[in-house]
Parts: structure tokens; C-alpha cells; sequence
């Protein structure tokens, strides 16, 4: 796959991740992690959302070639991502429907983009 179109697959599924947890919070954890949230947990959500919204929008790479400064944060983001959901289900014994889907894509996603973003950080 295409560095271009790895980074606007996970470019959008942030976009979309954001949106949900800034709109539902407490569904996203509920499919996510199979727990609700408090309310201070959804206030939490809703500014992790906007990071993640954020996070997308400034990684879209439109017809343009991708940077390395987004190649590098997409990379770094989808890698910590997977190890923390994995841990979330071994260690924190979360159950959620979608923990291990979401955690796999982030885990492959990261795995793409390897190669895309050691070349960046060793021109940087």
C-alpha cells in the first residue's frame, strides 16, 4: 500500500474516531472498551476527540505528497495506539466488541507506515 494512501486511511479514520468521541463518548467506550464513562471520563473523551480530529485533519494529505512531520506522527500515534489497546485487554481485562479490531488496524497501520517514517527521522 501507498505511503499516500495509508496516510489518508488513518488521516480519516481519526477524523471519524474523533468526531464519535467528541459527539458520544460514552458509546465509544461502551463498543470500545465494554465500560461506560463518568463524567468526568466523557469530558476527558470529548478533549481526546478533539485531539484525535485535530491529529487528522493536520495529517491529511489531499493530493499533496505527505509530509514526514505527519508521516512521523501518524506512525508514532498508530503505534502507541495498538500497544495500548492491547495492553488495555491483557492488563486492564477490558472486553469492549471493537478493543481488538481497533487495536489490530492500529497495530498494521503503524506497520505500513515503519518504513515511510524511519526514512523521515533520519533525514530529520
Amino acid at each position: 500500500m501507498k505511503t499516500r494512501t495509508t496516510m489518508m486511511l488513518s488521516s480519516a479514520i481519526e477524523i471519524a474516531t474523533g468526531l464519535a468521541l467528541f459527539a458520544v463518548p460514552d458509546l465509544v467506550a461502551h463498543v470500545l472498551l465494554g465500560t461506560g464513562l463518568s463524567d468526568s471520563g466523557i469530558a476527558v473523551a470529548r478533549l481526546a476527540g478533539c485531539g484525535l480530529l485535530s491529529l487528522g485533519l493536520a495529517c491529511w494529505t489531499g493530493d499533496d505528497k505527505p509530509t514526514p512531520s505527519a508521516t512521523r506522527a501518524l506512525f508514532v500515534y498508530n503505534l502507541l495506539a495498538g500497544l495500548y489497546l492491547g495492553y488495555l485487554r491483557f492488563g486492564g481485562e477490558f472486553v469492549g466488541l471493537l478493543l481488538w479490531p481497533a487495536c489490530a488496524l492500529h497495530v498494521v497501520v503503524a506497520l505500513l507506515l515503519a518504513r515511510p517514517a524511519y526514512g523521515t527521522f533520519q533525514r530529520a
